[in-house]
């Protein structure tokens, strides 16, 4: 059996970009065990059977980080293939409503701006999103 005809495993992630009132942007850093470990993100998770992607966005956040979000406009929908895995990430402009944000499910969590999201180093998928949001700027 050739390489190429391996099926990798595929998840549908939806992905908040989360806006507080200073127009300050939310990422966490995700934990060191797993995929992507010690990498920065912007928060989401896998789409449940039967949900919507705002719907999961809101869960995610939620379990995740601990606060409440409303889901505003789609900025992007992406596919990306790394060596064990493809993920089709589609992503959300949201704004924070309430809750101060924890770090249940990641290492850390930081307000930045976009003129800083270059100190943090990201999965490679998600350079994509920080160049639709220079453009929306």
């Amino acid at each position: 059996m050739s390489e190429h005809s391996i099926t990798l495993p595929h998840e549908k992630i939806g992905v908040g970009v989360i806006y507080n009132n200073e127009e300050k942007i939310l990422i966490d850093r995700r934990l060191e065990q797993g995929l992507l470990g010690g990498l920065w993100e912007f928060p989401g998770g896998k789409i449940e059977a039967n949900e919507t992607v705002e719907d999961c966005i809101k869960r995610e956040i939620l379990e995740e980080i601990a606060i409440e979000i409303a889901v505003k406009e789609h900025l992007i929908t992406l596919e990306h293939t790394y060596s064990h895995f493809k993920v089709t990430l589609i992503v959300h402009r949201c704004r924070h409503l309430s809750g101060e944000p924890q770090p249940i499910e990641c290492q850390e969590i930081r307000w930045v701006t976009l003129d800083e999201i270059d100190n943090f180093t990201f999965p490679q998928a998600n350079s994509k999103i920080i160049e639709v949001l220079r453009k929306n700027q």
